[in-house]
């Protein structure tokens, strides 16, 4: 049962990777299908994101009392159906709609997987919702590489996004019987608005999920222009960046839960944000794009644990309510993949593109301090001191699928 749950959910996060590389990668034929400019396409990407942000802070209270399984079950399949919908949009305008739904089928379809992995993990006793987002990597990759086979076929953004939904529609569907019941909540003692508010410690990991998010949006959208305008690599080379950011982001999701069983969840989000700051440094004061390249690569391997980790806490640090406080610290988490490249185009404007880039050292840093400050109230954490037998009995609990 556990098995089978944990396989189902790091295949739904795969599926919206898989969503989400299709999409980038086909962003420039979706300009050239509506012939439009790259301010009208960043209005594109803004109303994808607001509306994601819309959904998860509107709907954070039905998700806490309907659960994770029951939004999961309804939310995928509907995103699939928003997906087809962005596809066969006629016009720019109709786009825009249809992107606004898109966004917000997407954004509870997050907000409720990463609550299902925070289940799955609660019933395993230990971390493993890095695991889960190394998923979101493999269908990430997966669909870049499906977007550049065809882009190379000669098919248009509408058949290929198209194919994407329709693929995507079935598996939704057959993975909502693979997902597990929420725990039952136990009886609120307060009131009314009282027993909504949350917990301040879902808000101060929010915050470690806003900055973490930040930092991964603003290399994600500006690891090409450092390269290629401060650097002068070729648009070729310039291309790496980002892709080589992603491969490091899989590579150390992989063991990230391992790594944090080791070291316990603060020593690895301290370490997480000195090494982030570190490679970033690298990167901003690099004097050729290899060496820049090289930066981006062990950024990817440090800063890949900080956003599991936060959700991984969400989770338990509203016991009454996780799926609403995964839902909270996940819609904050997307505030920040938002801001960061805003942040960092208009500092980019005001001096120069690695000073602008450079604001990632310092958000960097802002992990590793806010760290020490983030309560946990874990079933699963492991500290840095647990004896080999005590990993081993959580390890022999339930078998790990091979991520």
């Amino acid at each position: 049962m556990l098995f089978r749950a944990r396989t189902g959910t790091f295949l739904t996060f795969a599926l919206a990777g898989l969503l989400t590389g299709v999409w980038v990668a086909r962003m420039p034929a979706l300009a050239s299908k509506f012939g439009t400019n790259e301010s009208e396409i960043g209005i594109v990407v803004l109303v994808w994101g607001v509306g994601a942000i819309v959904a998860m802070q509107a709907l954070r209270g039905v998700m806490g009392r309907a659960g994770s399984r029951a939004t999961l079950r309804l939310a995928l399949p509907l995103t699939a159906l928003s997906y087809a919908g962005v596809a066969l949009a006629p016009t720019y305008t109709v786009l825009l709609g249809a992107v606004a739904l898109f966004g917000m089928t997407f954004g509870i379809t997050d907000i409720a997987m990463n609550a299902q992995g925070s289940v799955v993990e609660r019933a395993y006793r230990r971390s493993i919702m890095s695991g889960m987002h190394a998923g979101w990597c493999v269908g990430a990759m997966s669909g870049g590489l499906f977007g550049v086979a065809t882009a190379a076929a000669g098919l248009g953004f509408t058949a290929t996004v198209l194919a994407a939904a329709l693929l995507t529609l079935p598996a939704g569907l057959a993975l909502g019987r693979t997902y597990l019941p929420d725990p039952a909540a136990p009886a609120a003692s307060g009131t009314g608005r009282e027993a909504r508010r949350m917990p301040v410690a879902v808000y101060l990991i929010g915050a470690l999920a806003f900055i973490a998010f930040m930092t991964e949006g603003s290399i994600a959208d500006w690891s090409g222009l450092l390269l290629h305008d401060e650097l002068g690599a070729t648009q070729a080379v310039a291309a790496l960046g980002y892709p080589m950011f992603e491969l490091a982001m899989l590579l150390g999701r992989l063991v990230g839960d391992r790594v944090r069983m080791r070291l316990g969840t603060r020593r690895l989000l301290v370490g997480a944000g000195l090494g982030t700051a570190l490679g970033m440094t690298v990167v901003v004061l690099a004097p050729v794009p290899q060496v820049a390249i090289a930066g981006f690569f062990a950024t990817g391997l440090v800063v890949c644990a900080v956003v599991p980790t936060t959700i991984s806490l969400a989770g338990t640090a509203d016991p009454e309510r996780p799926a609403a406080a995964v839902a909270q610290v996940g819609a904050m988490g997307y505030g920040g993949l938002l801001l960061g490249p805003v942040v960092v185009g208009f500092l980019s404007d005001a001096t120069s593109l690695r000073v602008g880039v450079g604001v990632v050292v310092v958000l960097a840093l802002l992990i590793s301090a806010g760290a020490r400050f983030v309560p946990l109230r874990m079933d699963v954490d492991v500290a840095a001191h647990s004896s080999e037998a005590a990993v081993a009995g959580a390890e022999a609990e339930a078998e790990p699928v091979a991520a």
